[in-house]
């Protein structure tokens, strides 16, 4: 005879123990199966026949006792390799068929395959095949509720001879079918073991047993009649050294990672669709969490933006010099305008203004107001961030000659002309001089502290020099840098530049606002900060409501998980399968949440609230979502991956 494909020699195998009295299921079983057998195990409920098949299928282990697999023992076999025997030696039919109720058949029958890692096109095809050949053509797309008993073990065996089925292992395989289905199941059984493959048939009934070659009855977990016969089968199949070969070479290569990872979001987004309220109750949690830091950090950088932007119209992001005493002794500098003219040559400043200015008396008709007036040249709009929005600014050509023009703001035409009247053409004096107003600058208000700014009166700066101040020089020159961020370097250029024209002497002053730019938004940085942990925190009770829910999975699937195990599942693919399900749960309520928070910061923009969307934020807000997932979903799928095969195939 050739080499024995499996050898069990005096196996034990008690239950119980420490806490729980012990129970000897099996009492020294010793038997060997040559390749090409077709064995019934024949025995009464409770006389160890199932136990013995889940240590011969290696889903189980014995207590004492040595089991030799094509010549290794599998005591010294790792779960890889353990899995690999159930994925490509051992093919499972069951009493009860353990079909995964959501996949379809051929979904059901491809399992094995996809943890072997075979390429999708040759899964298809050999499970449309297999079904074919047990005439369930029709039926590849049917889930297990939508098959007859027949039809749901006629798929449990094409699932067996998935990956080849060399040897099958039917549990009581006519147990639930009426005798019409039962006879056609044997009379498969019948025609593979005509094939070659081994068949370990299981059995209380004699009449199926008959049907067996070799008859080993077992009673109180010993063998007490064996029918072993000396001729070797009539089809040897496949032989003890090639399983072992294959064995020792195929155990340590990885599946097709491709093929699992799409199986497995598969298998997610269909137990998702099934359970599709629980899963929405689920997703709130998430959903919310997202929304809320993406729309809080919105809102705290629109905030920030907008308190930016009302700063940066006040003057607070530009650079100041004026002239002052260079020591107590010697008298104050001078800016002049060919020093305004060296500065503006620098490839640092963006923009130049001198300006001239003081409080002066204006009137129009019988009222008269003391209001600033400032000599400014075309750059006041732009510089000063000030648009007009009535009439326009004098031009380069009133700048030229002097021309006596004037653009005021909104508390000057409110304070000195008549209601209602409109302001372009009328003149003012100031200080005795006419000056016709050309336009009125937008409303600013105050900065904190300040005069208002809407009290101004802008002239051209030849104007006033030679009308109102009888100076060319300025009284102070307002400067943009070129880079914004790069203010402080533009202020050192000025001052370095500014010292070389004195000779070393320092009588100017040169100031910018552009740190107090930097302290808002360092403050306005920390609200958002704030607003965006409060969020967060809804995200955090979203991954406690996932965790919740993967842990209520995981123990409403065991049986699906022992299924898994016993087609050849491995930990991390159970593993990856779950964690992928708890990922793709906190993916779709992230993508639902950032959709939310969108919708969100558009009805706040339209209730006019500063709103400004940040990529980063919203990539940052699916991220945690997704991460989240990871780290509340890795318990749970931890927790499935350990699970025994024999404990979860016989939950309930």
């Amino acid at each position: 005879m050739s080499a024995a494909l499996i050898e069990l020699d005096d196996i034990h195998k008690v239950y119980g123990g420490i806490d729980s009295p012990e129970v000897q299921v099996l009492r020294g079983i010793s038997l060997s199966i040559q390749p090409g057998e077709f064995v019934a195990i024949v025995g009464a409920s409770g006389s160890g026949k199932s136990t013995l098949m889940n240590i011969l299928g290696c889903l189980d282990r014995p207590s004492s006792g040595r089991y030799r697999f094509a010549g290794r023992d599998v005591a010294e076999l790792d779960s890889d390799e353990l899995a690999w025997l159930r994925r490509e030696a051992f093919g499972f039919v069951f009493q009860g068929y353990h079909l995964i109720p959501s996949g379809s058949a051929q979904e059901n029958v491809e399992m094995p395959a996809i943890y072997a890692g075979t390429p999708a096109d040759q899964r298809h095809a050999r499970a449309a095949a297999l079904l074919e050949r047990l005439g369930l053509a029709s039926r590849t797309g049917n889930r297990p509720h939508q098959l007859s008993g027949g039809q749901q073990q006629r798929v449990s065996i094409a699932r067996a001879l998935m990956n080849g089925g060399h040897i099958i292992l039917a549990d009581e395989p006519t147990g639930a079918l009426d005798s019409h289905s039962g006879a056609e199941v044997m009379t498969l059984l019948d025609e593979l073991a005509s094939q070659g493959h081994v068949i370990i048939l299981i059995t209380h009934d004699r009449e199926v047993a008959a049907r067996a070659r070799r008859i080993i009855e077992i009673r109180d977990g010993e063998i007490v009649s064996d029918s072993a016969s000396a001729e070797p089968p009539a089809a040897p199949g496949v032989q003890a050294d090639e399983l072992r070969r294959r064995l020792d070479r195929g155990a340590s290569l990885r599946g097709a990672w491709k093929g699992e990872l799409i199986e497995s979001l598969q298998a997610a987004w269909r137990v998702m669709w099934i359970n599709r309220f629980r899963t929405a109750l689920t997703l709130l949690g998430i959903v919310i969490g997202v929304a809320s830091v993406v729309v809080m950090l919105a809102v705290g950088e629109g905030s920030k933006r907008q308190v930016m932007a009302q700063m940066a119209a006040f003057g607070s992001n530009i650079l100041y010099i004026s002239a002052k005493h260079a020591t107590s002794r010697e008298a104050a500098g001078q800016i002049t305008l060919d020093d305004v003219a060296a500065i503006g040559g620098l490839p640092q400043v963006h923009r130049i203004m001198p300006v001239i200015g003081g409080e002066l008396m204006v009137r129009h008709g019988n009222n008269n107001q003391t209001f600033y007036v400032g000599g400014n040249n075309t750059e006041f709009p732009q510089i000063l961030n000030w648009p007009v929005v009535q009439g326009s600014l004098f031009t380069e050509a009133d700048e030229q000659r002097g021309a006596a023009v004037a653009v005021i703001g909104q508390k000057v035409r409110d304070k000195l002309l008549a209601p209602g009247s409109d302001p372009l053409g009328q003149y003012l004096l100031i200080e005795n001089v006419p000056f016709q107003v050309v336009g009125v600058l937008a409303a600013k208000g105050a900065s904190s502290g300040n005069q208002d700014s809407d009290e101004r009166i802008v002239v051209p700066y030849s104007a006033a020099a030679t009308r109102l101040f009888g100076s060319r020089d300025p009284e102070y020159v307002i400067m943009t840098a070129a880079d914004s961020s790069r203010v402080s370097e533009t202020e050192a250029a000025i001052d370095q530049l500014m010292r070389k024209r004195r000779q070393g002497k320092r009588d100017f002053d040169l100031t910018n606002d552009a740190a107090l730019i930097q302290a808002e938004a360092r403050t306005q940085n920390s609200l958002s900060l704030m607003l965006g942990a409060i969020a967060a925190i809804s995200l955090l009770v979203g991954g406690i409501g996932v965790m919740n829910i993967m842990l209520m999975t995981v123990r409403e699937r065991t049986r699906e998980i022992g299924i898994r195990m016993a087609t050849g599942a491995r930990q991390r693919d159970i593993l990856r399968q779950f964690l992928t399900e708890a990922v793709m749960l906190s993916m779709v309520g992230g993508v639902t949440g950032i959709a939310l928070a969108l919708g969100i910061g558009g009805a706040l923009l339209l209730a006019d609230i500063a709103v400004a969307f940040a990529l980063p934020a919203i990539l940052g807000a699916f991220a945690c979502a997704v991460i989240t997932g990871v780290v509340f979903g890795f318990m749970p799928a931890r927790k499935a991956a350990r699970l025994d095969p024999v404990k979860a195939l016989t939950s309930v």
